[in-house]
């Protein structure tokens, strides 16, 4: 719990968070601290401005950052808002966090009222402390920002759980430790004090007095206010805009700018956020464990190169003291340098505990802090905040990646005393390597008799050459990313054949390999050049379909055993090129309407396909045809399917379209448009209804010599 401390504490004042605000780029700062760093801005910059001029897009404008110089060049804790003609260079200060932020140009007036409550002058600008984007409030200033009651309530947890021992309310003088706390008068006694304050008869033996520990649970489990919408304040959260990202009330559905957006049960999409944060945790948990364990390793390190640095220095003194007067001159030389080899290790890896155990302690804290906001049982709070706390923690994840839990240092001293010369020779005495140096591996050699590719997947073999006598620990496979980018790893290990899948279709590839030993590492070898399959030779996929789906003709062919909707997705995805494929009516009964088109991997597999936003598709009937996504249904179309019937597929993500057709005729207009991303041929259908699926065929000539003109 204490590792979380450094997320309850405000960037600007550095003490715990008090009634904190959520600023819409996601961090949090107290009322009060709000207040304090607003400062005015010129009229051109104000939000009545911007919507006069056709500008304004929402009601809190991010000002063009290139207007404002946030640091001096020197880093001097000064900063000035260049691009205002009209607002003074305004001196910053540093927060008790070490945060830079922007005091008013001038003090605010005084008032009885609240932070939330008083006027904010006209024009206010905002700059976050902690990732300096700024923004001008609207007339509701302060008031438009929601409160953050999540937050508040892990502080709250927090602080109990940190708080002393409860002691009395009634003593006058020191205070004892309390024995019992009474409900009804939420006051906590000691044993004198009960006696003489609360007696047990008359109308307080009613009360019902409980330890100290169990009342101090009860007032933490007090109800606490129901969260109201901030554009209007009467009426509670209700329901989630998919969006903005955001928990909206009624009115905001029926009359506010939400008004068109797609909207989602509260409760909903509470559970789906805490599952995903939930399950990001997962992946976070593991990288902390990882750096704890990296961590004894490094420490083991520090210890075995203290052991090993006695043991080399005995062995060096025990040399020197063999030699004449004339080497005692050279040995404290040669300490000298065993010292500074040995500080300069111990260095390197306390340098690394360090920079490790800070970014552990930072995780963790993250951690402790995302575990506590699952706790929190307010819908419409946590929502507020999960999908930044999502965002941290896969950020979090993804620095502490390849190489940081590495060691930068070896314990071993890789010097040795040679003592063989001739005494004449002992001014010329020097440390040699212990381990001689071993040459690098030969370049390995592509076998290009054993190189193919198949569909999207290259297939990649090599050897070391016949007379290389240096022996490799290892080869480092490296592709380019079929368009003469830059070449990334995608291989790392001891054999001597890889099969890379997932490339892009009609695709050139160059591919490079070397090998390495613990010396160093070989030359690459000749480049060769790849190309993957112009179409696509595929089969459904039984691995991720519904158990209901039926498989047959080397799963060529698919029916269902179920009188629902069952989906089925091919084996391969398409992220590039254009690709087409068609399958036919093997059955038809009884005039069902079966789905065609593609989805995403983790589409619904027991609805029509195109009852989620993870699939875009065309179901037909033996009369007429719509085009679904996201159980949208448009484009109505007659003309339908009876046994025999081909239905073709044309995905063409160089125009980013998706098109049907139906016995070799467009069916409707373009189905979809602006379709980006990993796509998999996807059928939807129930036991009336067996296809099957055919491949590898090309695109048809129409549609290649419409594209041409176009």
């Amino acid at each position: 719990m204490e590792e979380m401390e450094e997320e309850l504490k405000c960037p600007v004042c550095g003490s715990f968070y008090r009634e904190p605000i959520i600023l819409p780029c996601s961090h949090n700062l107290c009322q009060a601290c709000a207040r304090n760093i607003l400062v005015q801005t010129p009229e051109s910059e104000s939000p009545q401005s911007r919507r006069a001029s056709g500008s304004g897009v929402s009601d809190y404008d991010y000002l063009d950052l290139d207007k404002m110089s946030l640091y001096s060049e020197a880093d001097s804790g000064y900063g000035s808002y260049g691009g205002f003609a009209s607002a003074p260079t305004t001196p910053c200060q540093k927060s008790p966090n070490g945060v830079r932020v922007f005091p008013p140009a001038m003090p605010p007036p005084p008032t009885h009222l609240s932070p939330a409550l008083a006027p904010v002058p006209r024009n206010s600008c905002i700059t976050c402390p902690q990732c300096h984007r700024s923004l001008i409030l609207d007339d509701r200033g302060l008031r438009g920002f929601p409160k953050n009651r999540v937050l508040e309530g892990v502080i709250d947890r927090y602080q109990q759980s940190k708080a002393a021992a409860l002691k009395c309310q009634l003593c006058e003088k020191a205070p004892k430790e309390a024995t019992v706390m009474c409900e009804q008068c939420d006051v906590f006694y000691c044993d004198p004090c009960r006696l003489r304050c609360h007696p047990p008869r008359g109308p307080l033996a009613k009360h019902r007095l409980v330890p100290p520990a169990q009342g101090r649970v009860s007032r933490r489990l007090s109800p606490r206010k129901v969260s109201t919408c901030t554009d209007h304040e009467l009426e509670n959260h209700s329901m989630y805009c998919v969006q903005c990202k955001m928990p909206v009330c009624y009115q905001c559905l029926e009359e506010g700018k939400h008004s068109s957006h797609e909207v989602k049960a509260l409760g909903a999409m509470w559970k789906l956020h805490k599952n995903q944060l939930s399950q990001a945790l997962n992946g976070l948990s593991d990288r902390a464990k990882e750096a704890k364990e990296f961590l004894v390793q490094l420490r083991n390190m520090v210890q075995q190169i203290q052991e090993n640095s006695v043991e080399f220095e005995a062995c060096l003194v025990a040399q020197c003291d063999a030699l004449i007067d004339a080497l005692n001159r050279r040995k404290a030389q040669l300490l000298a340098r065993v010292n500074k080899e040995h500080e300069h290790k111990l260095k390197v890896v306390r340098d690394q505990i360090s920079h490790c155990t800070v970014k552990l302690r930072q995780t963790t804290g993250l951690m402790e802090y995302c575990l506590e906001v699952i706790k929190e049982n307010d819908p419409s709070g946590f929502l507020q905040i999960s999908d930044a706390l999502i965002r941290r923690v896969h950020l979090t994840e993804d620095q502490w990646g390849k190489g940081t839990l590495t060691p930068r240092m070896t314990t071993d001293f890789d010097l040795s005393l040679d003592n063989s010369p001739l005494l004449q020779s002992i001014h010329q005495l020097d440390f040699v390597q212990v381990k001689a140096s071993s040459p690098v591996p030969a370049t390995p050699i592509l076998q290009l008799e054993e190189c193919c590719t198949h569909n999207n997947s290259a297939t990649l073999s090599w050897k070391q050459p016949p007379l290389s006598t240096v022996p490799a620990d290892g080869y480092i496979l490296e592709l380019d990313d079929g368009s003469g980018g830059q070449f990334r790893e995608v291989y790392v290990g001891k054999e001597t054949m890889c099969t890379v899948d997932g490339l892009h279709f009609n695709s050139t590839y160059n591919a490079r390999v070397k090998a390495f030993n613990k010396t160093g590492v070989s030359p690459y070898s000749k480049t060769l050049v790849l190309q993957t399959s112009e179409v696509a030779w595929f089969a459904f996929d039984p691995g991720s379909a519904h158990s209901d789906i039926i498989f047959s003709n080397d799963n060529l062919t698919v029916t269902c055993s179920s009188y629902d909707d069952r989906v089925v997705l091919g084996k391969t995805g398409f992220s590039k090129g254009v690709h087409y494929w068609e399958l036919t009516i093997d059955r038809y009964d009884n005039h069902p309407d079966p789905a065609f088109g593609v989805a995403r991997m983790d589409v619904m597999k027991d609805v029509m396909l195109g009852k989620d936003d993870k699939a875009w598709a065309m179901y037909v009937d033996n009369n007429r045809s719509w085009f679904m996504h996201n159980n949208s249904h448009t484009n109505r179309t007659e003309g339908g399917i009876t046994k025999g019937a081909t239905i073709g597929v044309l995905l063409d993500l160089n125009r980013k379209t998706l098109t049907f057709f139906i016995n070799d005729e467009q069916q409707g207009p373009i189905a979809f448009e602006n379709v980006e991303g990993m796509f998999f041929p996807a059928v939807s259908l129930n036991r009336n209804v067996q296809v099957t699926l055919h491949t590898g065929l090309p695109v048809p000539d129409f549609y290649s010599s419409r594209a041409s003109i176009a």
